[in-house]
């Protein structure tokens, strides 16, 4: 695997049933409540209310290094997970994935963004804090398997000019 790989070159694109063994690996090495393969499927299946995309690095044999699923609920983009790669955190791979997400919503009618974030992840919230997300309430104990709290976090409004000057590029 290419751990030193250019961000630039990562690739994101819409998640395919093919991606799904890979996507759920992702998942299980990212957190302790992983989403089991079927929840991607479901998701890729109600492509009305879920937008599901992936980011490859083309020069590892195209391996997915990071998975977004949103959901569209009436005018907002819930974002329901969100992992990257250990060996590719900390290279914008989530900051892409999020922008080409929360993008693809707004074209979709989501004027705001809504999410929970374990209360201790600083990297995720140092992520979503520079997207400009605003902490609004706790869930307590919502991470049951570490008892760990949750932030609810809300973007409002979305910013589309923002996230269309990132000058991401997407393949279908």
């Amino acid at each position: 695997m290419s751990s030193r790989a250019d961000a630039s070159r990562i690739r994101l694109r819409s998640m395919h049933a093919e991606d799904l063994p890979q996507v759920a690996a992702l998942d299980r090495l990212s957190f302790a409540d992983p989403w089991p393969q079927g929840s991607f499927e479901y998701e890729l299946k109600s492509s009305n209310y879920s937008l599901c995309l992936v980011a490859e690095d083309p020069d590892a044999a195209a391996l997915i290094i990071g998975a977004l699923v949103i959901w569209l609920i009436a005018d907002e983009a819930h974002i329901a997970t969100l992992a990257v790669h250990p060996d590719y955190r900390r290279r914008s791979v989530g900051r892409r994935l999020l922008a080409a997400g929360l993008l693809m919503a707004a074209e979709k009618g989501a004027v705001k963004s809504l999410l929970e974030v374990r209360a201790g992840n600083a990297d995720a919230l140092h992520l979503y804090y520079g997207f400009g997300y605003k902490a609004v309430g706790m869930r307590p104990n919502y991470y049951q398997t570490e008892q760990e709290d949750a932030l609810l976090l809300d973007l409002n409004p979305l910013d589309v000019e923002y996230l269309r000057n990132l000058n991401l590029t997407f393949a279908s």
